[in-house]
């Protein structure tokens, strides 16, 4: 299965494509971010932004997808423009056909590090040895975004052996 993680941001939006084979193994498929000038008018960053998106979905046409949730922010002015950024991913996802799944950053530590408190570091390291990357990906959007792929993929793994259970 093919995921796309997103890790929103008005500034900087972070991506993260990942393959999932059969049996588990994890495969970085492509990663990196979105970027949108600093100047530009906020309704221009988001066309901006939906558009990158829309080209990444066509370009890579994953099966599925997640998207980190907003967590609290003492800055409304910064969760403002985050929410509006999430916005727009959630709607080219949607208007893509992909299933979307949203976790929070804790959800997502619990998945990849097995810590839901696990630091930055700890978090990079795991996405790379998870990955198989010789280097913690670079930036950072783009290695928070493929945790966020690889929390959903072991999500759906997860969900799917329950249902082969029962």
């Amino acid at each position: 299965m093919l995921a796309i993680g997103i890790d929103p941001g008005t500034a900087t939006t972070g991506y993260g494509v990942v393959q999932a084979a059969a049996d588990g193994s994890l495969t970085a498929v492509a990663q990196g971010v979105i970027l949108t000038p600093a100047g530009l008018a906020m309704p221009d960053r988001l066309v901006m932004l939906y558009e990158e998106l829309t080209r990444l979905l066509a370009e890579f046409r994953p099966q599925t997808s997640a998207v980190e949730k907003l967590f609290f922010q003492k800055n409304t002015t910064t969760a403002m423009s985050v929410g509006q950024a999430r916005g727009v991913a959630l709607l080219a996802l949607a208007q893509a056909g992909l299933p979307v799944a949203e976790y929070t950053p804790n959800e997502v530590k619990q998945a990849v590090a097995g810590y839901g408190s696990a630091d930055k570091r700890q978090m990079q390291e795991m996405v790379r040895v998870l990955l198989g990357l010789n280097e913690i990906p670079k930036p950072d959007d783009a290695a928070d975004a493929l945790g966020v792929a690889i929390c959903h993929l072991h999500m759906d793994r997860t969900r799917q052996l329950i249902e082969r259970g029962s």
